[in-house]
């Protein structure tokens, strides 16, 4: 992630603080992940780079406790705010950066069925100085109707 490990509960704690003080910006939008059984926080995701005049936004930032990884949480969670982006804010664009490495977050990107536009190359400098190249995905609204479909018959296996 580009702001680096979170190891503790002070970290974790600023990171949030940090997410909230750019919500008053108008270009990001945080979102806690609750468990409804528990009510339990198990992660967080963010609308970013909020468009409103070109309709577009990124949902990134997306992080789940490793209990939860590797689970329906992340369908259900991408289902929710995508839905929400296309059918309640009215966008026509959805994108997603991934790095290049992370090759786990691509196949999940892909599984919920974004489709890979290219690559930004070294666009980004990481904590530990890394120049990180990203993927870049994307789901349109003319996309939406064949993605909302395909998401809600994998919810419907994964419970």
């Amino acid at each position: 992630m580009p702001y680096g490990s979170i190891r503790t509960e002070d970290q974790l704690r600023s990171l949030i603080q940090g997410f909230l003080a750019k919500g008053d910006t108008g270009t990001d939008f945080g979102f806690a992940v609750v468990l409804q059984e528990t009510g339990r926080a198990i992660g967080c995701s963010r609308y970013l780079d909020i468009q409103p005049q070109n309709r577009a936004l990124e949902i990134g930032s997306t992080w789940y406790s490793p209990a939860y990884q590797r689970t329906g949480v992340n369908t259900e969670c991408k289902f929710l705010l995508l839905r929400n982006a296309f059918e309640v804010l009215g966008y026509q664009r959805v994108q997603f950066k991934t790095d290049l490495r992370n090759e786990r977050s691509q196949r999940a990107l892909e599984r919920i069925g974004a489709i890979k536009e290219g690559l930004l190359r070294k666009n980004m400098i990481m904590p530990d100085g890394y120049a990180r190249s990203s993927v870049v995905y994307s789901i349109l609204r003319d996309d939406w109707p064949t993605v909302k479909e395909h998401l809600q018959q994998l919810m419907a296996r994964s419970y």
